[in-house]
């Protein structure tokens, strides 16, 4: 760490930007509990990641299995049998007692309902050509529905994006379409740890600091792209992307994260919860050219690759050429962070903007994956912006659960069309069984 500082100021000196201590800023405040209920929706499920209710009207809510399954539930509440779509012949192989690959992300097309055209993300086998030694290719495919409109057409898949992956971890695998219409895709800095090895570029300041994650020119890993997947082919860069004739990969938005695991729009705004290494774990507001500080800042805090159990207090506040490092609106600790801390993961959520649950309408409801390892113990959170500062959190405790707790993993969360937040959950920490359910947030008692 000491090389890296000193080249730091150095190279800070030439360019005039600043460099400074930068102090812990600490983590978000917690505020009182709140209680909510959950009402069961869908079981029978392996590992359901995502939720999505496309835009025609029926009122129908599509699941994402990441084995490779996309599931159907009615407005009755019957999740169908069949399902809308069958991936796991095209995924890599995944380790059915862990794994981050698989079906990832599900986003239909603002037109969905004249067009039929929607999109996916899923981890494929590792490409022909792609660098030896490399774990998987990330895809993101545009496919049809079939005539049946419970049924998509498997053969009309066309694939827009793939990037190769050097490690089967950090994947991230949102896609979601933003109110102008253009395609969004998160992608993580490739796995592994601390964002460097085989993959992972060493060359922003010295000493492994800056990785995939500060690379705009080499790869997209680490980054949020935007793409017009209605201009183009296979896809249209949007000319208001930051680095369009500029230095830097045009499909990039945003930039500096490690896993963005999940992501969703509220109107305008974009939140990302982007997994921790080892002790802090964090959410950002997306702006265009963010710079979100990953692998030189975890969260507000420092952060030295080679020693990731210790906040450095010192370390670059720009990246070369006077961009700002840019903090997160939500942080706290890894629960293996020595202070203690909420749980292992952060697993991003949704603004609440439905009618069940009043309390909560304009917060941003979000969880961590769980307190443990060996035993299903995720936790739910809501947070609240402050007129300063980072955003304050509370727990959500389950109405009639022993001790408020959830009781299983929670692997993503979905909103409906009327605003309404959904919980997914497994109780087994890879993809494998059936114990995979969504829960609705209700009223206590419901």
């Amino acid at each position: 760490m000491k090389n890296l500082l000193v080249s730091t100021l150095l190279l800070a000196g030439l360019l005039g930007i600043g460099i400074g201590a930068i102090a812990a800023h600490g983590q978000s405040s917690m505020g009182d509990p709140f209680t909510a209920g959950l009402r069961q929706v869908a079981a029978g499920l392996t590992s359901p990641v995502a939720l999505i209710e496309p835009p025609d009207g029926s009122r129908r809510l599509f699941i994402v299995d990441q084995i490779g399954l996309i599931r159907v539930l009615l407005p009755d509440g019957q999740l169908l049998a069949e399902p809308f779509l069958d991936v796991r012949d095209r995924l890599v192989t995944l380790t059915p007692n862990f794994d981050e690959r698989g079906l990832l992300g599900l986003a239909f097309h603002p037109g969905y309902g004249e067009n039929g055209r929607f999109f996916v993300f899923y981890s494929a086998p590792l490409r022909d050509g792609a660098p030896a030694g490399w774990n998987c290719t990330s895809h993101v495919s545009e496919l049809l529905v079939s005539s049946d409109p419970n049924r998509a057409d498997p053969d009309s898949e066309r694939i827009l994006l793939q990037v190769d992956k050097p490690q089967f971890n950090h994947n991230a695998g949102t896609v979601v379409f933003g109110p102008d219409g253009n395609l969004y895709i998160s992608l993580g800095d490739g796995g592994g740890a601390n964002d460097v090895g085989l993959g992972h570029v060493e060359d922003w300041y010295a000493d492994n600091a800056g990785g995939n994650g500060q690379d705009i020119t080499d790869n997209l890993l680490g980054s949020i792209l935007r793409i017009d997947v209605d201009g183009g082919a296979p896809y249209a860069i949007p000319t208001d992307n930051p680095f369009v004739g500029k230095d830097g990969l045009d499909e990039i938005w945003a930039y500096g994260f490690r896993n963005p695991y999940r992501i969703s729009f509220d109107g305008n705004r974009l939140f990302a919860g982007d997994a921790g290494q080892v002790l802090w774990e964090e959410v950002s507001l997306v702006v265009k050219g963010g710079n979100y500080g990953w692998n030189v800042k975890e969260g507000t805090h420092c952060f030295d690759a080679e020693n990731p159990g210790v906040s450095p207090a010192e370390c670059p506040s720009f990246a070369p050429g006077g961009v700002p490092l840019r903090d997160p609106i939500i942080e706290y600790a890894n629960a293996r962070n020595p202070i203690g801390g909420i749980g292992l993961v952060v697993v991003g959520g949704h603004v609440y903007r439905g009618g069940e649950l009043p309390q909560f309408r304009g917060r941003y409801v979000f969880g961590d994956w769980s307190r443990s390892f060996s035993q299903p113990d995720g936790t739910l959170l809501v947070a609240s912006s402050r007129k300063s500062g980072l955003w304050q959190i509370q727990e959500i405790q389950v109405h009639r659960r022993p001790d408020g707790r959830l009781g299983h993993f929670i692997l993503g969360f979905g909103r409906d069309s009327r605003g309404e937040v959904y919980v997914l959950t497994s109780d087994s920490v890879g993809p494998s069984g059936n114990t995979g359910k969504v829960y609705r947030l209700v009223k206590p008692g419901r």
